[in-house]
């Protein structure tokens, strides 16, 4: 019995489980940086976000029309009388029980002291601040995640320097010990080259946390989730560095930045907002024009038997001599009226004052945020041409000090197995090959960065590699595993 029950709890909840695990992707996503870029550019939280903003004002953009557009509007109503009193005083003739009405309403502003043309511009303004925020985020996105791509390149590259820095030292106490038994080298020598493998295995394991956690920020930002294994396919090389050094322009200076465009327009949008709220001083003239029909059935009826008439009937007995009486069928007549209102305010309890106050507060505050983001473009520029100027020159000087710490090192190696050479020296090559290497690597991706982020500073298109590499890079979580 209880082998029944387990075999029929495995039966109704292995297919679900099962259909679960075969929908969580786990093979390797291949990932260019365009790619990447594209990915969050399309999917991306603080792209979306910028978007809905942009939605937002737009909409707002729409209600601040409406108010200078024809309103339009369309009433109907019935309704049911209990007691009359103007009927019981006056006369049957207002005691109908049952009373219809359908109003077509129409309206126009005239005048308004300038409130809904200015609130028009300043919701346009807002509208392209809006949009110039997006593009700012976009660029800005588009930075970071070329910045983690790279960093990924750089801790993959890490972990291949480091395991190849590792495995050198391995073969090199290898060889010492192989040194010692054949009485050619000294324990001294042997438990240097122990320590030195010693030394370079936290590397190797920081090496390869750096890569995964390189990894993580790039799937951030790309939307990706974090237990699917990356396999990145552009490979950064000198070529691409030539290619991105030829559209670097250090003339241009901030004025294309999206940032400073959207201070400008909202700049703008807080300066007409104080002459919105200074038009609640002025009066507002509408013109209106109804036109319905109304209907009040007599003799009890519920429903309007059609169209209104009137038609003479026999007064009554103690009604004047000549008098002609009519009476109405309860059918539906003709209600038609137009007329303009000017409203002009007195006093609303300085309601007005402190709505021009709060908006001239608000432009004050914009402005001087135009000016802060002036100056901030300014310096990022300066800042970003001082940095790539920089990243420049330290990847001229590295490259040719790669070759010549690895020719020392074949040197230093070969004069040690012929005795001519202490472990000391092969240890100091092995280290001065390794920090080239890094060097190299450091200087090739921050000469890159600091140009992506010298043209993102400009306002420029950021440039991207043409050409991708499936087969120069290999996964993070195949480095990890080395």
């Amino acid at each position: 019995m209880r082998n029944r029950a387990l075999f029929f709890i495995v039966f109704l909840f292995a297919p679900p489980l099962a259909a679960q695990q075969a929908r969580q992707p786990t093979d390797t996503l291949p990932l260019s940086l365009r790619e990447a870029v594209s990915r969050a550019d399309r999917i991306g939280e603080e792209v979306r976000v910028a978007r809905a903003n942009l939605y937002t004002t737009q909409a707002q953009a729409a209600i601040a029309r409406a108010p200078g557009l024809p309103q339009l509007r369309v009433n109907a109503s019935e309704n049911r009388t209990v007691a009359s009193a103007r009927g019981q005083a006056v006369g049957q003739v207002f005691n109908q029980p049952y009373s219809y009405a359908a109003t077509l309403s129409a309206s126009q502003v005239l005048f308004q002291g300038g409130r809904i043309v200015n609130a028009i511009r300043a919701s346009r303004a807002a509208t392209g601040a809006s949009a110039q925020n997006l593009e700012e985020t976009r660029s800005l996105i588009s930075l970071q995640t070329q910045t983690a791509y790279v960093n990924a390149l750089f801790t993959h590259r890490m972990v291949q320097i480091q395991q190849q820095s590792y495995d050198l030292a391995s073969a090199q106490l290898k060889q010492a010990e192989q040194f010692e038994a054949a009485g050619r080298m000294s324990r001294y020598d042997v438990l240097r080259a122990r320590v030195a493998l010693a030394n370079i295995e936290p590397l190797v394991l920081q090496a390869r946390e750096d890569a995964q956690l390189a990894a993580l920020e790039l799937k951030r930002l790309a939307n990706i989730p974090a237990s699917r294994p990356l396999a990145l396919t552009t490979s950064i090389d000198s070529v691409v560095i030539r290619d991105v050094l030829a559209s670097v322009d250090t003339m241009v200076g901030p004025d294309n930045r999206p940032a400073l465009a959207a201070a400008t327009l909202n700049a703008r949008a807080r300066d007409l907002g104080v002459s919105v709220a200074r038009a609640g001083l002025l009066p507002t003239i509408t013109f209106n024009f109804n036109s319905g029909y109304g209907a009040y059935p007599v003799n009890g009826d519920i429903f309007p038997p059609g169209r209104g008439t009137f038609k003479v009937v026999p007064c009554a007995s103690d009604a004047a001599p000549g008098k002609v009486c009519s009476a109405q069928n309860g059918g539906w007549f003709s209600d038609q009226s137009f007329g303009f209102t000017v409203s002009f305010p007195l006093f609303d309890g300085l309601l007005t004052k402190g709505n021009i106050d709060l908006a001239g507060a608000q432009a004050q505050v914009a402005r001087a945020q135009l000016a802060q983001t002036r100056e901030q473009v300014s310096n990022d520029v300066e800042t970003a041409k001082a940095d790539l100027a920089r990243a420049r020159g330290q990847y001229t000087a590295q490259q040719q000090n790669v070759a010549e710490a690895d020719e020392a090192y074949k040197l230093a190696s070969l004069r040690y197995s012929r005795g001519m050479a202490t472990q000391l020296e092969v240890s100091d090559a092995q280290l001065a090959l390794t920090t080239a290497q890094t060097n190299q690597a450091r200087s090739l991706y921050d000469v890159y960065i600091a140009a992506v982020a010298l043209a993102q500073t400009q306002g420029r298109p950021l440039p991207l590699p043409s050409t991708d590499n499936a087969t120069s890079q290999v996964s993070s979580e195949d480095l990890a595993a080395r």
